[in-house]
């Protein structure tokens, strides 16, 4: 529908309003031969009479009544779409797609949406889990606004904000000798079962548990890659091998896996990185997500 056909719109809906061509002329803000014309040529368009006339009086046929409710419904729904639009482009609706490493749910992501939220009721988030190398893809082609990732590595034309760094801690089964000592080297890890993520999938993470482990010329056997943290939690309650995963791991109370402080103390960090073509309301989300810590 083109603009004058809207304007005919606007034009019929005053006469419908008024029932009086020289009171809707008024209203319209122009004089009256015009707007009868331009009724008419509506009503040649359209092929039906939507107004009955006499010398005295202006009423709406049955045609009329119809195309009054459905008129004023489309432009009720024309004005609502266009009050939206200047909504949607101030970042106070719409929505937010957000990429999320599975980590990141047991220490900033649920307080963070909730904050979030509660000062964006009208944006519908997103959330997706991830791994930081399928979100850095996502983010360089647009499908993602913003990714929380782990230990990201630097990539041109995204822009990263530190959210909380956390100890490294050794998972292990119930069961395993190395449960026993109160603080775990590097060493304790040469020749042993592991179960990690890809490199290619988390290359910042796995970097700094394989440098950490590097300290003691350590060399693990990796039996198992997996992408997500619940899935090395299970394996590690089965007795499939030990991990090194972040401390939070220890909010998730698995039966069966205990967590041990690692020697030196090596650290992880949690970034949130925001896509090139960066949405109205990703500064205010990772204030929110930094605000959960």
């Amino acid at each position: 529908m083109d603009l004058m056909e809207l304007r005919q719109l606007r034009y019929f809906l005053a006469v419908a309003d008024e029932l009086h061509f020289g009171r809707a002329a008024a209203r319209l803000h122009m004089t009256q031969p015009p707007l009868t014309v331009a009724v008419r040529k509506l009503e040649e368009e359209l092929g039906v009479e939507l107004f009955e006339r006499t010398t005295r009086n202006v009423s709406l046929t049955a045609a009329g009544r119809m195309f009054r409710q459905r008129a004023g419904a489309v432009l009720e729904d024309l004005e609502s779409a266009v009050a939206d639009l200047g909504d949607v482009a101030a970042g106070v609706a719409g929505r937010l797609r957000i990429g999320f490493v599975s980590s990141a749910s047991y220490s900033v992501l649920p307080r963070g949406l909730q904050a979030f939220q509660e000062l964006r009721p009208r944006i519908h988030l997103e959330p997706r889990s991830l791994t930081s190398a399928e979100q850095i893809t996502l983010l360089l082609e647009g499908e993602l606004d913003v990714g929380i990732l782990r230990d990201p590595l630097s990539v041109p034309g995204l822009h990263a904000t530190l959210l909380e760094g956390e100890d490294l801690v050794a998972v292990l089964p119930a069961a395993d000798a190395l449960a026993a000592e109160s603080i775990v080297p590097a060493s304790s890890f040469h020749e042993k079962a592991v179960v990690l993520f890809p490199f290619e999938l988390m290359p910042g993470f796995v970097s700094a548990v394989m440098s950490w482990l590097g300290t003691a010329q350590a060399v693990p056997r990796i039996v198992q890659s997996v992408i997500h943290q619940e899935t090395v939690l299970g394996l590690v309650a089965a007795g499939v091998g030990a991990s090194i995963l972040p401390a939070s791991v220890a909010r998730f109370q698995m039966p069966g896996v205990v967590t041990r402080p690692l020697l030196g103390s090596p650290r992880t960090e949690l970034y949130a990185v925001e896509s090139p073509r960066s949405h109205p309301s990703s500064a205010l989300l990772i204030d929110s997500l930094r605000g959960s810590k």
